[in-house]
């Protein structure tokens, strides 16, 4: 059987990412990598990620509708975007050209509780090419969601679920840092949100209704809030700067409820280099039922791989998917694939 041949549209701080991890796997191969850059432009991707491998040079191309034409791949890592109305395009593009997508917009997790038509649409679109579309990522796609769905497995009855995650941004690129407002001024902060031009974390939703679906119960609302993260100190990664008196982050929480009570507590502070305040990252989640859950993970499953690998290993789960839109919930558990991809292909 011939190598999974993997397409890599964006290559930004995710992008990049996966394909070096790729690089690393068995029984796959990227055949092609799309981004506006012009500083990418006609680059080799193994001259830009300054790495040893024997890997055929792919040129990076700014043109995706000459990436699709020219190369027939198995799945394309869509690594651009947050929103599915951004996304849907894009999605609707690949999947024209008869191939599998998997999305990091944040949205695309559980497109349902956003975007119930273009998730409609894409779920048809899919199944009239054949092929299979997911989103997913350390968090939505995993940690706050899935994870949370598989420990009530081992429960009989669940009367509150509280997910909280604090975490680090640094490993997350230039439209992460935009979106959750790092570096701008308190004032900014205000005008953007008055704007309705700050994002923040983007999932909440998603999350919230994925679960619920999951369990077979009715949300009758969902409600979400964000508050800024001042830094005392000044902060500095790799895609981010926050002065001291600026953002660092934003803390955002969020509530589903049923019949007016809260039935999913969501809480989720992200900002750059959160130990240069003393603060430890970490993923917690609180059960209440029978029996009671409390699970917590320190410090926080590291968002900037994580994101990177639930891509990549989940790559034959989709290709071995029945046609059409998917979700997390739809699809076999994640895990890390140390052997050969074209070992779990079903023929």
């Amino acid at each position: 059987m011939e190598k999974l041949k993997v397409i890599i549209w964006g290559f930004g701080a995710m992008g990049r990412g996966m394909a070096e991890m790729l690089l690393y796997k068995k029984g796959v191969e990227i055949v092609g990598i799309c981004d506006l850059n012009p500083e990418f432009t006609g680059k080799n991707f193994i001259e830009i990620l300054k790495v040893e491998t024997d890997h055929e040079p792919v040129l990076i191309e700014p043109n995706i509708d000459l990436v699709l034409s020219s190369n027939q791949a198995d799945v394309v890592l869509l690594c651009t975007d947050s929103f599915v109305k951004d996304a849907f395009e894009k999605i609707q593009k690949v999947v024209i050209h008869g191939m599998n997508c998997i999305s990091t917009a944040e949205e695309m997790a559980y497109p349902y509780a956003n975007e119930p038509v273009l998730a409609k649409q894409i779920d048809n679109l899919a199944k009239a090419y054949n092929v299979t579309v997911l989103g997913t990522g350390i968090n939505p796609g995993f940690v706050m969601d899935l994870l949370v769905i598989a420990l009530t497995g081992t429960m009989a009855e669940v009367e509150h679920i509280e997910a909280k995650r604090v975490n680090s941004l640094s490993p997350f690129g230039p439209t992460v840092m935009h979106e959750q407002g790092v570096g701008i001024t308190l004032g900014e902060y205000h005008r953007r949100v008055m704007d309705h031009k700050l994002a923040g974390h983007v999932g909440f939703k998603e999350s919230t209704y994925m679960i619920a679906d999951a369990l077979g119960v009715k949300l009758d609302d969902f409600n979400q809030q964000m508050e800024p993260i001042i830094t005392e100190v000044d902060r500095q990664s790799k895609y981010g700067e926050a002065l001291a008196g600026n953002l660092a982050g934003i803390n955002m929480t969020g509530q589903g409820l049923i019949n007016g009570d809260v039935f999913i507590d969501m809480i989720h502070p992200q900002q750059i280099e959160p130990e240069m305040a003393g603060v430890q990252t970490g993923d917690y989640i609180k059960i209440k039922g029978i029996p009671n859950i409390n699970m917590s993970i320190t410090p926080e499953i590291q968002g900037g791989i994580g994101t990177i690998a639930m891509c990549v290993n989940m790559i034959p789960h989709v290709i071995n998917a029945r046609s059409g839109l998917k979700t997390m919930i739809d699809l076999p558990v994640p895990r890390a694939i140390i052997g050969d991809m074209r070992d779990l292909i079903e023929t």
